[in-house]
């Protein structure tokens, strides 16, 4: 038997390879599916189910992908409802591969379809569980995705959640191996370990919700305490799992053509697509594209992509380092955005040398504002998240944290000059790139962000430990 995992850093998200006597199962696959199959041939073996999870909204499964290319079914648990062939299974239907098991047991919650899958071994002893968003190491899935008003209320789906783990996941022994959909940075929990693999054991002793004497009315407050908003794309990514989707080798077809200056400018303007611009910050600081938004494929692109721009429809165009043309336009299929219409052929040294309009974003280190915060009262203004905020800030700054920048924007002064800062300079970039899109140029970066700032000694509040807030 061999399980691997394939953790993608962006997304925080694990996707599963099982093997067993020359027979595969893949657990939620990334949208590029070429992989695993890849994987299995040079294994000289047959892939031979397609689990899910459950309809996953941060990112776009390659289950439909898989299932046309390699002929395996794809299964889900009880409740689901997709508009393609596939096996509902019910709950503790088993599955054989090879000479192991493996079982679907329902555990809804996440959603109403979520499933978890128990591996059992060639000696019919209970291994591993495959636990999608159901269990995370430290955490679980929020329970306000699949709510339908009245009908189906958030607190009626960590209930469910409460059931689930008590009668389906915590029975089992301490030494089986949690193997999870998602890790710490996904939008799909709140407090996510840095781990990706743990001992249930561990978990019964590390994760809030697995308390043994927790009532299922103290799991239902702190499970959704603190909930923000899910991101505006995610109920977009659900609806493509469910019905289905443009074969990704069609959407790097059309999203890695190369384009003149001339033509990426003719293009912009016909279809009204976003430039999007995914550089380095630093590159972009010195210059860009006037109006494009800057979203830096080093840093955790995909999910802002999906949190800023929201629309899976829309139009984008690429400014891209030379060589990361198809990378950017698959890490932007993962989150389902897939009409990418092209790239600027030789970047945005080709649109400059062309004599195009070109822009540039002031940005001045932690020091010089700390110089300027001397002689005057200066706005400030921090876009990180909430925790960080409330760990710890600048004594005077305004909180318009970056994934809600646009409910901001009335704050933001006409007629004086104001600065920017995120944690480490990436995120602000992103801001000040948004906020020049609608027209607002009186900003400066802060390069270095909060971590610049501390050092140059700007004063800031006590540090406060999130944790000790709930």
């Amino acid at each position: 038997m061999k399980i691997e995992q394939i953790y993608t850093g962006c997304l925080a998200q694990g996707a599963y390879y099982i093997e067993s006597n020359g027979e595969v199962a893949i657990i939620d696959p990334l949208r590029e599916v070429q992989p695993y199959i890849d994987r299995a041939e040079a294994n000289n073996a047959t892939i031979k189910y397609i689990f899910e999870t459950h309809f996953h909204a941060d990112f776009v499964s390659g289950h439909v992908t898989l299932s046309k290319q390699t002929g395996a079914p794809i299964v889900y648990g009880p409740n689901a409802n997709p508009s393609f062939e596939a096996i509902i299974a019910k709950d503790g239907q088993e599955f054989k591969l090879g000479n192991v098991t493996i079982i679907a047991l329902h555990t809804p919650g996440h959603t109403m379809e979520s499933t978890t899958y128990l591996l059992r071994d060639e000696n019919g002893k209970d291994y591993a569980i495959f636990s999608g968003d159901t269990l995370f190491l430290g955490d679980v899935g929020r329970p306000d995705l699949a709510q339908k008003g009245k009908e189906l209320t958030q607190e009626d789906l960590a209930g469910y959640l409460y059931d689930s783990l008590r009668t389906k996941i915590m029975p089992l022994a301490d030494e089986v191996i949690v193997y999870p959909a998602h890790g710490a940075g996904s939008a799909c929990g709140k407090n996510m370990m840095k781990e990706t693999v743990d001992t249930l054991g561990n978990q019964k002793k590390m994760n809030y919700a697995l308390r043994a004497d927790m009532t299922k009315e103290e799991f239902i407050k702190e499970v959704t305490d603190g909930l923000l908003p899910p991101p505006q794309y995610f109920p977009l990514n659900v609806k493509m799992n469910k019905e289905g989707y443009e074969d990704i080798d069609e959407v790097l077809e059309r999203g890695t053509r190369a384009l003149s200056p001339e033509e990426f400018e003719v293009a912009a303007n016909e279809t009204g697509a976003i430039v999007l611009d995914v550089r380095n910050p630093e590159d972009f600081v010195k210059g860009h594209i006037p109006r494009s938004i800057f979203i830096g494929i080093n840093g955790g692109f995909a999910p802002w992509v999906g949190a800023l721009i929201k629309d899976t429809k829309q139009p984008i165009l690429l400014v891209c380092p030379e060589g990361r043309e198809e990378e950017t336009v698959t890490r932007l299929s993962r989150v389902g955005f897939d009409n990418t219409l092209g790239y600027l052929k030789g970047g945005f040294e080709a649109w400059s040398e062309a004599g195009k309009e070109t822009d540039s974003l002031v940005s001045i280190s932690a020091e010089e504002l700390k110089s300027r915060m001397e002689k005057e009262d200066l706005p400030i203004f921090d876009v990180r998240k909430d925790g960080e905020f409330t760990a710890s800030h600048i004594e005077t700054a305004h909180f318009t944290p970056l994934d809600f920048l646009n409910d901001h924007l009335a704050e933001f002064p006409e007629d004086q000059t104001f600065y920017v800062h995120c944690a480490g300079g990436y995120r602000s970039v992103i801001a000040a790139s948004i906020l020049k899109s609608r027209g607002i140029h009186n900003l400066v970066d802060v390069a270095g962000g909060f971590a610049a700032i501390k050092n140059a000694g700007i004063p800031v509040t006590n540090y406060v430990c999130p944790s000790t807030l709930k």
